[in-house]
């Protein structure tokens, strides 16, 4: 059982026999509707901020942009209930405006209301974040990462709330714009550019 799982089936309770967000080892934050109402310094710290700082704060202040954070919730809004673990990787934002790539799994702990509550693990990616990336569109590096991820047109279509065929235009646009002329060349691409070096 990993540390969303416990958390999340504890309620992040404080009781003696129960874990706290302070007391695990790993980078961990509780959300209601997307506000920060507790974190760890390992989670904090991450972002160069202390936990007392990021109390009660927006997620936004940790995206590059807020449309990256709109479009990150649309995306977990729509596979985030039930109850599930869900994850992404993304690039996010420390307090010195510096970006990073991280994955993110969470878990709701209201599975009616996704938002309501909920717990998640953070962890940077020893991955570097190039400009020729930043050159492409934000919806094309949604669908290249996800591509990065092995998901199908139809999977990537599915989380995001597109139709396949818009995926299979935003996938073919961007092999134009960086020159690879299939699926594995593109994620090869991808791989490439985000190695550190």
């Amino acid at each position: 059982m990993d540390a969303i799982e416990t958390l999340a089936q504890q309620g992040a309770s404080t009781q003696p026999d129960q874990f706290s967000l302070a007391e695990m080892p790993v980078p961990l934050v509780l959300a209601e509707h997307r506000i920060i109402k507790q974190c760890n310094i390992e989670f904090a710290s991450i972002f160069g901020y202390t936990a007392d700082e990021l109390h009660n704060t927006s997620f936004h202040l940790l995206y590059p942009k807020f449309a990256d954070f709109v479009r990150t919730g649309e995306m977990w809004k729509s596979n985030f209930a039930g109850g599930l673990t869900y994850y992404d990787e993304r690039v996010m934002r420390r307090a010195d405006q510096t970006e990073f790539w991280c994955n993110v799994r969470g878990r709701s702990m209201k599975p009616t209301d996704p938002f309501a509550k909920a717990i998640y693990c953070f962890e940077p990616i020893n991955r570097a974040v190039r400009p020729t990336v930043e050159t492409l569109t934000d919806r094309q590096k949604q669908v290249l990462t996800l591509v990065a991820q092995g998901k199908t047109n139809a999977q990537i279509a599915s989380e995001i709330g597109l139709s396949k065929r818009t995926i299979e235009a935003h996938r073919a646009r961007t092999m134009k714009s960086i020159g690879v002329k299939n699926a594995a060349e593109l994620v090869a691409w991808f791989s490439s550019e985000n190695e550190v070096g």
